[in-house]
């Protein structure tokens, strides 16, 4: 927990609190349906809430800001967002029933309000969004395909509408495609801990890629 607040000084009590909620819910939780593994159990807070967090370094949501988090899994990045967004509306989509399970349990006992999860494939979706999130779900020329009609137009953010992911390694091929509309962030520049040396956030403009 301390490790969020070295980054993140200024969230309230009541983030803390639910902050400080995350382990023992996904610790229990985790006993019955595993949705993390048990290394990363004991690297929680880094690997998965803080990690989640890197995008809030890049972008603070505007008020009625809507985002989609397709393959959440337990709610990555999704519900830490939720909490340090709580005026930003959050629909967490999976296709694997029992991960949407925890995602619904956890959101109800940190009463976040601003958090709908469904069990569904994306591209049965209908809805708009102004940022689409995901975290190593899948390549980035899929998620564009299958996400790219649910972005709306209209800017209230100061970044472009697009997507927002979570990526490691060499993506130079991968977004190869994208390069004229992307924008990427190494997460290294804002986090000290080495877990993220080759983690980034990347951030694609919609509407560029619609012209």
């Amino acid at each position: 927990m301390d490790i969020i607040l070295k980054y993140f000084p200024d969230i309230t009590e009541r983030q803390q609190q639910q902050f400080a909620q995350l382990l023992p819910l996904y610790s229990e939780w985790n006993e019955k349906i595993n949705v993390i593994s048990r290394k990363d159990v004991e690297n929680f807070y880094e690997r998965h809430v803080l990690h989640s967090l890197a995008i809030a370094k890049i972008i603070q949501f505007t008020s009625g800001t809507k985002i989609l988090d397709i393959g959440t899994g337990g709610g990555f990045p999704g519900i830490p967002l939720a909490i340090l967004f709580p005026d930003t509306h959050f629909h967490l989509v999976d296709s694997i029933g029992k991960k949407i399970t925890v995602v619904k349990e956890v959101a109800a006992a940190l009463e976040l309000t601003n958090v709908k999860a469904s069990h569904t494939r994306v591209e049965t979706l209908k809805g708009d969004y102004d940022f689409v999130t995901a975290r190593a779900v899948a390549q980035t020329e899929e998620l564009v395909k299958w996400t790219k009609r649910l972005i709306v137009e209209d800017d209230i953010n100061n970044l472009p509408n697009g997507w927002l992911l979570l990526k490691g390694g060499d993506l130079s091929e991968e977004l190869n495609q994208f390069a004229a509309n992307t924008h990427i962030y190494n997460i290294k520049n804002y986090y000290s801990e080495a877990f993220f040396e080759e983690k980034h956030v990347v951030h694609i403009k919609k509407f560029l890629i619609d012209a």
